[in-house]
């Protein structure tokens, strides 16, 4: 899937960290799906893709488990356009929105965690994701891409301190750990 925006909806290069699930049919398959659509565009550039993941669903538990990984980039994208980008994405990987659980089970979920250094908070899109530090199946695969990553709690928790994902990763329970495997 070819991206052939224009530069009116580029801005300068820009470091994003995206979150990549998926829980239904071929996971592995719309993972792969989704890195090569980024890969496609031609406003995203030195694509990185952490290892897979697998993980105990995050909401309702009688769904299968998740394949999760996370891909960092630099893009020209602005924040909605990429946002619109990833949603099509999903969208051409069969997602459904209407209808279904929150957290339930999805062919394919992209959720942009970071653009930059930018705080985003609009009615589509917040920036920093607001549920990092809680969820080891993006802490993890975010690790293996930038382990002295910084995260800003004051935007993401509300609280005024900075974090590392280490530390971020030791104050999740440990049954959130127990319930994600690195794929080999």
């Amino acid at each position: 899937m070819a991206d052939n925006s224009k530069e009116k909806d580029s801005v300068e290069n820009i470091t994003c960290y995206v979150a990549l699930g998926s829980n239904l049919g071929d996971s592995q398959t719309y993972l792969n799906n989704a890195i090569d659509a980024l890969k496609s565009s031609l406003l995203i550039k030195q694509l990185e893709v952490s290892p897979f993941y697998k993980s105990k669903p995050h909401g309702p538990q009688d769904q299968p488990d998740y394949l999760n990984a996370v891909v960092r980039f630099m893009t020209t994208y602005q924040s909605e356009s990429l946002l619109d980008f990833l949603q099509n994405i999903e969208n051409n990987n069969l997602r459904v929105r209407k209808g279904v659980v929150r957290w339930g089970a999805r062919t394919l979920d992209l959720d942009l965690l970071f653009f930059g250094e930018e705080t985003i908070n609009t009615k589509r899109l917040t920036v920093p994701h607001p549920r990092i530090c809680e969820r080891a199946f993006v802490l993890l695969p975010l690790r293996d891409l930038q382990a002295d990553l910084d995260i800003d709690l004051e935007l993401v928790l509300k609280k005024s301190t900075s974090s590392t994902i280490e530390s971020c990763i030791d104050a999740l329970p440990e049954s959130a750990l127990k319930d994600i495997s690195l794929c080999l």
